[in-house]
């Protein structure tokens, strides 16, 4: 059976990112990094929006000629499997093994998964939103970071959400500050006992 994997990265606040802030905050650490590249589903497909995509493809160019960490991870995104959810885009796409789905996401990501694809979000907060709410998504995993960007903070992950019951599955810790929170989801008419 295939799974669908929600995954962000989140501040504190609950923000996706912020205006000013590096990527990861500036606060990626060596065991995070590493959890990165030893996750079982590290070979899933990436599923993203065309913000998203065109965010990360600038982060993989500009890494790639650089030693760090950072850019080890951004080439394992490039070798990953990759589809882009976009009605403004067109093919061929840039970035390698990306493919490009201008119709119904929802629709598409269900085919997937009865064809057996496994499946993990880069970002794409609305993408997200509608794969939750259509009952698509078989776990939702946050990380956050160690930081409060109220005065900078933008792309708020929970806005226009439904209500939404978490069954914890796995918690950790990296680098002592970063948490990794792993829930299964479940989308509720309302509030339990309204």
């Amino acid at each position: 059976m295939s799974e669908l994997i929600i995954d962000f990265i989140t501040s504190l606040d609950g923000y996706a990112s912020a205006e000013g802030w590096p990527g990861w905050w500036g606060l990626e650490g060596p065991e995070y990094l590493a959890w990165l590249d030893e996750r079982p589903d590290r070979d899933y497909t990436l599923l993203m929006g065309a913000n998203t995509y065109r965010l990360m493809y600038g982060f993989a160019r500009e890494t790639a000629a650089l030693e760090s960490e950072e850019a080890g991870a951004m080439a394992e995104l490039t070798k990953a499997p990759k589809v882009v959810f976009s009605a403004s885009l067109e093919e061929p796409l840039e970035w390698a093994n990306t493919a490009l789905v201008q119709g119904d996401a929802v629709e598409a990501v269900a085919d997937l998964k009865r064809d057996g694809t496994n499946m993990s979000t880069l970002g794409s907060l609305s993408l997200c939103r509608s794969l939750l709410e259509s009952g698509l998504v078989d776990r939702y995993r946050v990380v956050v970071f160690p930081v409060i960007t109220g005065a900078t903070g933008s792309e708020r992950i929970y806005d226009g959400y439904p209500d939404v019951a978490l069954d914890m599955v796995d918690s950790r810790t990296f680098d002592g500050s970063i948490q990794l929170l792993e829930y299964v989801p479940r989308v509720l008419a309302g509030p339990p006992g309204a």
